[in-house]
């Protein structure tokens, strides 16, 4: 304990050590708890040789994302502690919600305890945010559980929630700030109202530069020779220079791709002189004519139309859309996909679907569209063929023993799929009651982490909305397939007897798989298994 005494005989050089040991007890209980007694014990030295010093404490910045290190100085000594928390509301998983902020206690700064607020990693693929809005100003109290602003994410709009009492001193970043990296500082919260004014103009410092390591200075350039020479020659660029025509019958030797490359340029190729092989022209001698500043014809640029010409308006992408079309353009890039379509008929599902709605009417429960049935034959047919619910790692493959479903849902902020959780063991009343739900957050732009995370298939249906006949949806990484569902139509098929027909509605369903986890046959089988719940419904019941 003779570490401990030191730091309580030297407390009286803290100037704010009232405040410290009023507000943040739990922190010096665990400052010397078994675990961070023995740190002290095995850095006594060091103590021994800092107390009698006048050090000047530094700030450091959280490395840990989803914690703070609280930042103590006893007259010099600095000791680091850290704590955990999440954000509680957000995510059922600790992941989902990582919050970076950072404590200062500085004996020897003008500034009194604070503590920065950085951008909180709301999602797992979050890098950066936006502030929609701030729901506290500056001056206000806050307390823990209080809504301090809402965030822009990848996926949804999220409300911060404040997990200390104080006082909001600082906005850094207000309103419709954009583009804000996960844990650049955007608010300041003291413990006193009286320290609320030392924050008017107060400024952050330089990303990175309290948590990046100090660089060590370079070492300085050896001393320069005197050397009297030549004056330095700038190098020559290799470039073809227009050069006089040859004089006629003399042959231009130029390769294929420098001649078709040439006439889309509108270029002569008795202009260019060749570096290959006896003078002959490649493209690479038409890339460095273009590159040293030659035009092409006239001709060629009277085809094109000027920008001036067009009448556009720029429209702001927002942080939904920049990670839809990353997502999506990694997933063609990286995915083999292929596709399996079949035709299923809808008939019995209608008439069960007409049968249920009844029902549901009467006891005052949600509509059961086709979606829903869709849904849930999805998930059935993925419990009976597990090898379609997983996703590929480079070392294994990873199937899931849950049957999350996403269902996409397009809104006027961009593309959402929200997930539909065990939808394998969920009745067809509780799939039509979350699914409207999850989309009615989804219009409204107040989705959750949790609403939509978690997913092993995606359901896209733009056959019932919008008439599609049928198409070919994009995977969803890390999933391994999506079922994209067409309209129904009437169609007319062979009856019993010769020359007769009858009518029937059928509905076309493409499921695009990836190779790597879904073989051709695996695919085959779930769209089997899927087709036969869709044609005999009731066997979903059972």
């Amino acid at each position: 304990m003779s570490c401990a005494a030191r730091i309580i005989n030297h407390s009286r050089k803290l100037r704010n050590a009232p405040s410290l040991l009023q507000h943040d007890r739990a922190c010096l209980a665990r400052c010397f708890s078994s675990e961070a007694q023995q740190s002290m014990n095995r850095n006594q030295d060091v103590c021994e040789s800092q107390f009698h010093g006048c050090l000047s404490p530094t700030k450091k910045t959280v490395s840990e994302p989803a914690s703070y290190h609280a930042k103590l100085s006893f007259g010099g000594q600095t000791r680091n502690m850290s704590t955990c928390f999440a954000r509680g509301s957000l995510s059922n998983e600790n992941s989902c919600s990582q919050v970076q902020s950072r404590r200062t206690y500085a004996s020897a700064s003008d500034l009194p305890p604070h503590q920065e607020i950085g951008m909180p990693s709301l999602s797992p693929t979050m890098t950066e945010g936006n502030i929609a809005r701030w729901l506290k100003k500056e001056g206000e109290k806050v307390s823990p559980g209080e809504v301090l602003c809402e965030v822009e994410t990848d996926k949804a709009t999220v409300e911060m929630e404040c997990m200390e009492e104080g006082y909001l001193a600082k906005i850094i970043r207000g309103d419709g700030s954009k583009e804000i990296k996960v844990g650049e500082i955007i608010a300041i919260t003291v413990e006193d109202e009286d320290d609320i004014a030392k924050f008017k103009d107060y400024q952050p410092s330089a990303s990175g530069a309290s948590s990046a390591p100090a660089k060590e200075p370079s070492a300085p350039p050896p001393p320069k020779k005197e050397v009297v020479d030549e004056p330095a020659r700038e190098p020559e660029q290799k470039v073809s220079k227009p050069t006089a025509s040859p004089p006629a019958g003399d042959r231009i030797f130029a390769s294929p791709l420098a001649r078709q490359f040439a006439e889309e340029k509108n270029i002569p190729l008795s202009s260019i002189k060749g570096t290959g092989p006896e003078g002959l022209i490649v493209k690479g001698d038409i890339d460095d004519y273009l590159a040293s500043g030659v035009k092409e014809v006239s001709a060629a640029s009277k085809t094109k139309v000027t920008d001036a010409a067009l009448d556009y308006t720029d429209i702001p992408v927002s942080q939904i859309r920049k990670i839809t079309a990353s997502r999506l353009l990694l997933s063609k890039q990286t995915i083999p996909h292929y596709y399996l379509t079949v035709d299923t008929c809808v008939d019995k599902l209608m008439s069960l679907r007409s049968q249920l709605n009844s029902l549901q009417e009467a006891a005052g429960g949600s509509r059961i569209s086709v979606n829903d049935l869709v849904i849930k034959a999805a998930a059935l047919a993925l419990r009976k063929v597990p090898q379609c619910n997983s996703s590929w790692s480079d070392d294994y493959i990873r199937q899931y023993h849950n049957v999350n479903v996403n269902v996409a849902v397009q809104t006027d902020h961009g593309l959402f799929v929200p997930v539909i959780r065990d939808a394998d063991k969920k009745g067809l009343s509780k799939i039509a009651e979350e699914v409207k739900q999850l989309a009615s957050k989804a219009k409204e732009n107040s989705l959750k982490p949790q609403d939509y995370e978690g997913g092993t298939f995606t359901v896209s249906n733009l056959g019932g909305p919008f008439g599609i006949k049928q198409f070919c949806a994009i995977i969803n990484p890390p999933q391994s397939g999506i079922l994209a569902v067409g309209s129904a139509e009437k169609r007319a098929i062979p009856g019993s007897g010769p020359g007769e027909f009858n009518i029937a509605s059928f509905m076309s369903v493409t499921l695009s798989c990836d190779h790597r986890v879904i073989d051709g046959a695996i695919g085959a089988e779930w769209l089997k298994a899927f087709k036969s719940y869709i044609e005999n419904p009731e066997s979903m019941l059972l």
